[in-house]
């Protein structure tokens, strides 16, 4: 019965890709063609730390004008990098202006007499570049928004308290497309610099999502209106970047330099507001943690949303969940596995018995590997908040899922996180792709679980003599995939990316080692969050542990450990978890304005938590006490528990940035007590070989960081809040 479910599957499979191949691939029109040459760019040299690194001053003459296009070339960021897929037509901007007729970059159509576009190519954009223009649209208090074009659409609103006019301005700065929307009366519709209604703050808006450079990135006016609907009808003005949504890119010291850009355009047209907080979710929120501490003054308040201390070394953890799913999957006994303590005490995050939406992809590739069918109970969120997550960010053969580029330019082009850290990490004008950060040479997964009795003996050394690490940059190959039409989610033919994971034989599975001098440069280069923490921050969540969402709690308090080993303190640093029912953003705005008001946290700048009324449950000083800072849980953790990573399971600090772990021999770790209250020593022989190269002493700090002197744990260098540059270019 099975084999004729499979089989049926599998001829719909093969249907399905005869018929794409006749389906009108969206993106196909605007797709770039071929990749343009790089041209050597300035960046800005860091031989400390980008924190204590002046910023060259910017001569570019703001305001940028209506009809003109803002700098191309990034200020101190490095190169441009190509391929470049433009975004401008889906963000409402039109074509981007031709730049070149050698076709590089995306083709630009004779626009007919109606607007619509002929077959006509009369030149190409590498550079995605649209001149800066104006917008207006009426946006009402339940967030709904409707462009205005004329003056006749405008007269048919009557404004009132439930309706807001907001202009916005748009354009490019540094190729990626600039907003600045600014709350107008009706009488300053057709105006550009007007700003009666603005109570003279300012917001940056981030955004998140998990993504890779080589896009110029879609803005939606609607949804920014949407976000910041009721602060704009306060008078605030918001300003934002698609270099500021991580959607597009991880490019950090990227983001920074356009931010500058834009603000300093803001200030050209309005003037410097009273102060900037910055706003937004997931990458948006470690963006404004990493801005923070590397360019002090950008914003003088934070509120992340959903965060993470920064992405490189939430890579540490998050590529770990493909190595476990491909051990439980294709390495062991699946059905022994299928256990949520087992699989809590070696991942550390939640696991529940809800099924993935994808749960058949697990059917299709044990069919594929002759293996037996086995389907699981229980899931975790290494499989609801990381699935695919290894191949965008780790493989650089992989390339994007959408068919933003030829087929040409996809052979030619590295795809990975890391190659937006290139400029950071690679040497200059190398051919290869750029070095991964990623490290698990002497990782003693679920170490842990085995201490704590999840795990016996023997499964803690069958999964780490088996799950071996992720395979060199330069062997790795793309997912075998298929593609529904009409459908996002392709089949995944090659689960757990598992064809890029090293197998185990008469030698354990080989490990990933770092590439040092490039860890070493993003610790530099200002990539990993070490805790300076000076301005006013509000770190909000839901609570999502039980929807096994990739946004867990912890990533709250792994930020807090930095902040609180770098500064020895907790002034400036709050933080909110509410149930996901209720968000408290009003009060967080509210908050901050008294505290940057005042210049002193008011009494409602508390730690706490809330319930999907938006009642406080519990607030004060000790409510998130817990297992991360060795505490007796709090009032706020008893109700909302918080769950650590693999790492974490594996012995290592819940402060979580060691990407190259110092290593001890087996014996010497036995000797130490690493394994107690577990007897040892009768598996001597099998560690010793499970093991060659020594295991993780996390009592010794990170061979990647390059401050480190102390060895508490603690991943952080010494660097002191006094130490930051005088000039942050801002002249």
């Amino acid at each position: 019965m099975l084999l004729l479910v499979l089989v049926k599957r599998l001829m719909l499979i093969t249907f399905c890709s005869l018929l794409l191949t006749c389906t009108p691939v969206p993106h196909s029109q605007f797709r770039v063609l071929n990749t343009a040459p790089e041209q050597q760019s300035n960046r800005i040299n860091v031989t400390n730390h980008l924190r204590t690194t002046p910023r060259p001053a910017d001569n570019t003459q703001y305001p940028i004008a209506l009809g003109d296009v803002g700098p191309i070339e990034p200020l101190y960021a490095g190169n441009n990098r190509y391929p470049f897929s433009c975004d401008t037509v889906r963000s409402g901007l039109g074509q981007p202006l031709v730049d070149n007729q050698q076709a590089l970059g995306t083709a630009v159509f004779r626009e007919n007499s109606d607007g619509s576009l002929s077959n006509t190519v009369i030149g190409y954009s590498k550079d995605c570049l649209v001149p800066s223009t104006l917008r207006y649209f009426v946006v009402n208090l339940n967030g709904e928004s409707e462009e205005i074009t004329d003056s006749s659409s405008l007269d048919k609103h009557q404004f009132d308290s439930n309706q807001q006019l907001i202009r916005l301005e748009q354009g490019t700065i540094n190729r990626h497309i600039y907003t600045i929307a600014m709350p107008i009366k009706k009488t300053e519709f057709n105006t550009w610099r007007t700003s009666s209604l603005w109570n003279k703050k300012l917001i940056y808006q981030f955004a998140g999502g998990v993504g890779i450079g080589f896009r110029q990135g879609k803005v939606n006016p609607k949804k920014l209106l949407q976000r910041r609907f009721e602060q704009l009808h306060n008078g605030y003005a918001v300003i934002t970047s698609s270099a500021n949504k991580t959607s597009y890119t991880y490019n950090m010291l990227l983001a920074e330099d356009t931010a500058w850009r834009v603000k300093k355009q803001f200030e050209a047209l309005y003037g410097k507001p009273i102060y900037t907080v910055g706003i937004g979710g997931s990458g948006g929120g470690l963006a404004q943690y990493l801005i923070a501490q590397n360019s002090p003054g950008l914003i003088d308040a934070a509120i992340p949303l959903y965060s993470y201390p920064d992405m490189v070394s939430q890579t540490i953890y998050a590529l770990d969940c493909d190595l476990f799913n491909t051990y439980y999957h294709f390495k062991s006994d699946l059905a022994n596995w299928d256990n949520s303590d087992k699989k809590r005490a070696i991942e550390g995050l939640n696991n529940a018995e809800i099924e993935h939406k994808s749960w058949f992809y697990t059917p299709i590739n044990q069919f594929l590997t002759g293996k037996a069918f086995y389907r699981p109970k229980i899931y975790s969120e290494c499989v609801h908040g990381y699935f695919g997550l290894s191949s965008l960010v780790n493989n650089p053969a992989q390339g994007f899922l959408k068919p933003l580029f030829s087929q040409t330019v996809n052979h030619q082009t590295n795809w990975s996180y890391w190659q937006d850290l290139a400029l950071i990490t690679q040497a200059p004008n190398a051919a290869t792709s750029a070095p991964a950060l990623w490290d698990n040479q002497g990782v003693q997964y679920g170490l842990n679980g085995l201490k704590q009795g999840s795990l016996s003996a023997t499964e803690f050394l069958h999964l780490n003599y088996h799950i071996g690490g992720w395979k060199a940059q330069a062997e790795q190959r793309p997912e075998q995939l298929l593609f529904f039409p009409f459908v996002k989610t392709p089949i995944w033919l090659t689960q757990w990316s598992r064809h890029n994971i090293y197998v185990a034989g008469k030698k354990p599975a080989k490990r990933t080692v770092a590439n040092l001098a490039a860890v070493r440069q993003a610790y530099r280069y200002g990539q990993v969050y070490l805790g300076f923490n000076s301005i006013p921050t509000i770190d909000i969540h839901h609570y999502l542990e039980d929807q096994l969402d990739m946004h867990h709690i912890s990533t709250s308090f792994a930020t807090r450990l930095r902040i609180l080993k770098q500064q020895g303190h907790l002034k400036n640093h709050r933080i909110w978890i509410a149930d996901k029912h209720y968000t408290p953003l009003n009060e967080a705005f509210s908050v901050i304005d008294k505290w940057l008001s005042t210049q002193q946290a008011p009494d409602d700048a508390s730690d706490r938590c809330f319930n999907k009324s938006g009642e406080i449950i519990a607030q004060g000083e000790n409510v998130w006490h817990g297992d991360w800072n060795n505490q007796p849980a709090g009032a706020c953790t008893k109700h909302f528990p918080i769950y650590t990573n693999s790492r974490i399971q594996a012995g290592g600090p819940f402060s979580g940035s060691i990407f190259k772990c110092q290593r001890i021999a087996v014996e010497k770790a036995v000797a130490n007590g690493v394994y107690a209250p577990i007897d040892m020593t009768p598996y001597l022989a099998e560690l010793k070989r499970t093991f060659p190269d020594g295991v993780c002493d996390y009592d010794k700090p990170d061979l990647g960081n390059p401050f480190n002197v102390i060895s508490d744990k603690s991943d952080l260098p010494p660097l002191k809040s006094s130490q930051v540059a005088k000039s942050n270019g801002r002249s």
